[in-house]
Formats: structure tokens, C-alpha cells, sequence
């Protein structure tokens, strides 16, 4: 290891210090005192008998689908000896360019990291040999881990993704950068700061996984964003509630408004304020400036009580709900619909429904980010089999709900390096709390999911994938998409992982009526939340939809710069551009409750 790890240091002040052995133990001791209190505060509800003995159902599933890559191996002696043979020379090469290496001659490396992978970006990966040996020798692992997944015959394609998942997960989870003394900037930082680091970091753990009541919740933002204060800004009331959401109304910005007000159903499986973080970045109050009347279903954090509540109920008591207090507040019959993620899958849903009772609601409905038809779902179906949701359904029903802890870490895991391993680094290692950023405050408020609901959901969308093939059956009503007729702006976001554009594009053909199908820059967030002012990413437009791989309609689409907000708003006059008086939440048949966001969504899970 270089010898400048061992000499003068410059601390995060940017004062230099010498190492100091006595410092250096007595904050090593402290260090260990902060991860005893994070042991005990892990077990602490093991010992109550609050956590069961038995292991959970993910190590099961992990264990039976390398079972089953093992079995492919080992079942062949002469394949088992082939990939032996290969893993070890392999290694041996590494170990000899090493050995070379260190006598002074030039060496090609056996692996290099990805240009993008931000874990081995210190310098010092590459200068000392001992931490170059050490990402080579992870990077050849990971590289002969993912071998033996690609190259195993035989294994049908949910086991092979899931064996993919699961390599992913446990070669993130080993990589040196994760430990302080293989990764050199925080064995530096160790030294410099004579281990105060690690004392810092061992605090934020125990205090995390207290707060996680024996879980570890990874804090990715610092704790000082208030809902109401720094986010949900946008002012408004709270017209109406019932057990499982608040409708909020929002207060106009412009005189005159369209006549037809938008309603917007998010998902419920986080908070609504996704679509009004701040007032620069709020999908929300843009549409209010654009004068439009906004009303918003913000969904309640269930507990053990809602746990019997069904995806009907959902739809009834929100968005068909919502309709009739829009209706009431407005004298609207009609109004503009937009469904996000899931929320956007409740609204195709809901939409079927009107049409099979006849019902003329909707004018029309946009799609964010959503799936109707699940063939080409994301990652999460990585979750999502019958072994799976029987083990979920099993838990669910000790609690009535799905913990919100456990959808996030799910979430988290399909972006591992990023979403956990990049904070286990920075906090807990480097001792640095992190900054306050209001969507990583959003990603971790999470919410809590009615047990009966997500069954539903998971069984009939991602497991059967009955809505887009008519068997769907919602108060013994069966729901057939082409019988939706109203005018469906349907976005997709190009590097999308929960909702992938390829997924979302093949849906699109299910609808009966005209489906703009447009394609934003970035993810499954900042795809669709891209306010105009930013001036970043873009997204491209083409009136093909039927038979067309995503290829074939990038190849012939229109890139447009910029944010698509524009676009939406264009598209939705030109159905509808009469204009009426501006409505004042709470001046009409319906008295507000209480001032946007209300309360619902201020329920921590």
C-alpha cells in the first residue's frame, strides 16, 4: 500500500495534520461503541419476537435461483472442469500481471471498470498497485459471476433475469469501494481525520437503523425538508376526503381558466408531491400558471385498518369519486385525466370501466410513465411470481399492509450502486450526512400499500397481465381497453427501468380511440418532471404507434428540445379551448377543509 497513506494528511478544512495513534484509537473505540448500538438497535425487535425466525422469503428465492445455475454446472463434469479451467487461468493471469507489474514492467489490465462507474474514479485505483489489483481482481468476479448466468442453458427467462438481479445485487454488495480498508479515498480520509470519520458514520447508522426500527433506512437527504414548507408548495385546499384520499383543489394563477379542470391521480405507492417538489420544478403549479384547474387525489398512508381495501375501491373512492366532487365544485360533467406510474394503470382501468357502463367522464386521459400492458415490463418483474407473491401475500396478511420500507428498498435495488451503495460510502464510511435535496426526500417518505390492493395489483397486472388482454374483471364488470375512446396522450421516458418507453409503446395499441405516443429524455423522474425553464433533455414525437418496435419509431420520430410540458399543454386545448372564469377553491357548493397539501400526505410510514 502507498506510504502516503501513512504520512501528513489534509483534513476536510482543508488544515493539514499528522496522524495521530492515540487520536486514532481513542475514535476507533468510539467508532465500535456506535456499531454496538447499531447491533443491538438491529436485533432488538428479533429479540422481541417481532421478527419471525424463519428466513425471509428473498433469501429463499436467491438461494433457489442459484441453486438452479449450479445445477447446470455441476451437473456435467466435464463443463464443471471446463469453467474451473477458465476462472483459474483467469485468475492466475491476474496474479502474474500483478506479480510483473510490480518488478517494474508495463501490464494490460484483466478488467476496467465502465468510464461511468463512479465507484473507481479515485486516482488511486490505477497508481497503487495494491488497490488496481484489488478492483481488477473484483471486476474479473463480477465478470465470471455474470458468466455463469449468461451461459447457462437451460434456464427459462423469469430465472435467468432473476439469477441476473441477484449476481447484480451480490457483486454491488462485495465491491472493495465498500469497505474503508479497500477503498483509498476513505482509508485516506480515515487517516487524515484520525478516524473521526468512522465515528460520525457509526452514528448515522445506529441512529438509522433505530429509525428504522431494526431495518436500515438509508437517509439520502437530510432530514430537514418539511412537507408544506419546502415541498408541496403550490397553494390550495383540500375539498373533500374519505378513507383512502384528500382531493385537493388548487387556487388559479390567471384570470380566466380552461373550461374543463384536469384531474391527477399519482400512484399510490409514494407521495404525491413528486409532480410539486418546489415551485421551480413543479408539474402542478406550471399547470396552474397555464390556467388550468387543478385537482389532485393525494392517497392516504394506509394502516393495518385499510389493509382490506381492493383495487375497486381504489378506483371507486378515488379518481370515479373525484369525478363526482369535481362535478359538484365546477359543474363540470367532464374532465381531463392524467395517471402516473400506477396511478396512470388505476386510470386506463377506470377509463374501461366508464366505457363498459356507458359513462361519458373523461375528455381525456394522459399517460404518465405508465403501463397498461405488461409483456415488456421493467426490472420490478424481477419480484413478480407466483413462489414471490405468495411469500408477500403471507407477510401482508400478519400486517394488512405492505410496509412502505420494503417497496423503497425494492425501488433502491433496481439502482443499487446508486441508491444504496453510494450512501453506505458517503455516510456511513465518510461520515458526511448528506445534503438536503428535495427528491431524495421524496424517494425515501415512503407510504404503506393496502395488503388486499397490491395482491390484486400484482396478480392481475404484473403476474396475469389481464387488463390489456380483456380478462380483467372489476365489479363483475369485464374490462376491454378498445372501448376507450378519448383522445389518450400517452408518455414515455427513455431510460425508463419501471416503465420502459418499449413497454409503454406496445400498450398503446390496446386503446380504441387517437393515442399520442411521445418519448421523453431521461428516467422514470426527470423524464417526466422537466419543467421548460431547465432547458434540458428533450423528447421526440411520430404518428406511428401500431406494429412498430421502439426502434423502428426512434429511427422515424421528430426530436424536439426541451421539455414536453409545451407539447401537452397544446395537445389538451386543442380538444378543448373554451375558456371560463377562474374557480376559487372553496367559494363554491364545497367548503375547504384545510389549506394544500392537507394532511394525508403528511403521514410518515
Amino acid at each position: 500500500m502507498s506510504d502516503t497513506l501513512l504520512s501528513t494528511k489534509t483534513g476536510e478544512n482543508g488544515s493539514t495534520k499528522s496522524f495521530d495513534p492515540e487520536a486514532f484509537s481513542a475514535n476507533l473505540a468510539r467508532a465500535l461503541e456506535s456499531s454496538g448500538r447499531a447491533l443491538s438497535a438491529y436485533l432488538k425487535p428479533r429479540e422481541n419476537g417481532e421478527e419471525k425466525g424463519r428466513p425471509p422469503g428473498e433469501l429463499n428465492e436467491v438461494v433457489k435461483t442459484f441453486t438452479s445455475v449450479a445445477e447446470y454446472w455441476l451437473s456435467d463434469k466435464d463443463r464443471a472442469a471446463d469453467v474451473q479451467m477458465k476462472f483459474g487461468k483467469a485468475y492466475l493471469d491476474l496474479l502474474t500481471s500483478a506479480a510483473r507489474r510490480l518488478s517494474g514492467e508495463a501490464t494490460t489490465p484483466a478488467a476496467e471498470p465502465s468510464p461511468r462507474d463512479k465507484r473507481f474514479h479515485d486516482p488511486e485505483w490505477k497508481t497503487n498497485q495494491f488497490f488496481d489489483f484489488m478492483m481488477q481482481a473484483y471486476l474479473l468476479t463480477t465478470q465470471c459471476a455474470n458468466d455463469l448466468v449468461k451461459n447457462a442453458d437451460g434456464l427459462d427467462p423469469h430465472t435467468r433475469k432473476k439469477a441476473e438481479f441477484y449476481v447484480q445485487q451480490v457483486t454491488n454488495a462485495i465491491s472493495p469501494s465498500n469497505f474503508v480498508l479497500t477503498n483509498p479515498e476513505v482509508l485516506r480520509q480515515t487517516l487524515a481525520s484520525n478516524a473521526d470519520n468512522l465515528v460520525r458514520g457509526m452514528t448515522m447508522l445506529a441512529e438509522d437503523i433505530e429509525a428504522g426500527h431494526g431495518t436500515l433506512k438509508i437517509r439520502q437527504s437530510a432530514g430537514n425538508l418539511e412537507v408544506g414548507r419546502d415541498v408541496a408548495l403550490t397553494p390550495g385546499k383540500v375539498i373533500y376526503q374519505n378513507e383512502i384520499m384528500q382531493l385537493i383543489q388548487y387556487s388559479p394563477a390567471t384570470e380566466t381558466v380552461l373550461r374543463t379542470p384536469l384531474l391527477v391521480v399519482p400512484p399510490w405507492i409514494n407521495k404525491f408531491y413528486i409532480l410539486d417538489l418546489n415551485r421551480q420544478k413543479s408539474f402542478v403549479q406550471w399547470c396552474v400558471n397555464q390556467g388550468i384547474t387543478v385537482f389532485l387525489i393525494s392517497w392516504v398512508n394506509p394502516d393495518k385498518t385499510l389493509g382490506g381495501k381492493t383495487f375497486e375501491d381504489y378506483m371507486r373512492e378515488g379518481p370515479l369519486t373525484a369525478m363526482d366532487v369535481i362535478e359538484k365544485a365546477t359543474g363540470e360533467m367532464r374532465v381531463h385525466t392524467i395517471g402516473y406510474c400506477v396511478g396512470g394503470t388505476l386510470l386506463a382501468t377506470t377509463l374501461a370501466w366508464l366505457a363498459e357502463k356507458r359513462q361519458v367522464r373523461v375528455t381525456s386521459a394522459t399517460f404518465l410513465a405508465a403501463q397498461v400492458d405488461f409483456t415488456h415490463a421493467g426490472d420490478l418483474l424481477v419480484f413478480v411470481d407466483e413462489s414471490q407473491i405468495s411469500n408477500l401475500e403471507r407477510d401482508m396478511k400478519q400486517t394488512g399492509v405492505l410496509e412502505g420500507s420494503k417497496m423503497a428498498m425494492a425501488f433502491n435495488m433496481l439502482r443499487s450502486n446508486d441508491l444504496i451503495w453510494s450512501y453506505v460510502v458517503s455516510n456511513y464510511l465518510k461520515g458526511k450526512e448528506p445534503a438536503a435535496f428535495d427528491l431524495l426526500h421524496w424517494n425515501s417518505d415512503a407510504t404503506r400499500m393496502p395488503a388486499a390492493n397490491h395482491s390484486y395489483y400484482l396478480r392481475n397486472c404484473y403476474l396475469e397481465n389481464r387488463l390489456s388482454t380483456g380478462t380483467m374483471a372489476i365489479d363483475n364488470t369485464q374490462l376491454d381497453l378498445s372501448k376507450v375512446k378519448v383522445p389518450i396522450y400517452n408518455l414515455a421516458t427513455k431510460e425508463d427501468h419501471i416503465a420502459p418507453a418499449e413497454s409503454v409503446l406496445y400498450g398503446s395499441q390496446f386503446f380504441g380511440g387517437p393515442v399520442k405516443y411521445v418519448l421523453a429524455g431521461s428516467g422514470h423522474i426527470a423524464g417526466v418532471v422537466n419543467p421548460p425553464e431547465l432547458e434540458k433533455y428533450q423528447y421526440w414525437t411520430n404518428d406511428r404507434i401500431g406494429d412498430v418496435t421502439l426502434a423502428d419509431w426512434v429511427k422515424d420520430a421528430q426530436e424536439h428540445k426541451g421539455s414536453w410540458w409545451p407539447d401537452w399543454r397544446s395537445w389538451v386545448e386543442s380538444i378543448d379551448a373554451e375558456q371560463v372564469p377562474a374557480r376559487i377553491p372553496g367559494s363554491g357548493p364545497l367548503e375547504a377543509l384545510e389549506d394544500a397539501p392537507g394532511s394525508y400526505v403528511r403521514v410518515r410510514a
